[in-house]
């Protein structure tokens, strides 16, 4: 598991059929840090800090094991100081 931000929506016009409506978003793990696509299954916005999984975690938390997902959000964390002081 991961803890990442959400930084905005990402907008595909065209997508393979197992997608369905799910959002996608852009996520970083840090400020200028590597983004990248995460499926939503848990409906949070832009500025949410969440936690994310990866692999065979991901399509199971996305739905099923041949969904084509491979970073899926799993949870909004209520309280997170990333700078770690209070």
């Amino acid at each position: 598991m991961r803890i990442m931000r959400v930084e905005k929506t990402l907008v595909s016009t065209n997508r393979i059929e197992q997608f369905g409506h799910r959002p996608l978003l852009v996520v970083q793990d840090r400020p200028g840090g590597p983004r990248a696509v995460a499926v939503d299954a848990v409906g949070c916005i832009p500025g949410d800090w969440v936690i994310c999984v990866g692999s065979s975690a991901a399509r199971d938390a996305a739905g099923a094991k041949d969904f084509p997902s491979d970073l899926t959000i799993v949870g909004i964390i209520d309280n997170w100081d990333p700078e770690g002081q209070g």
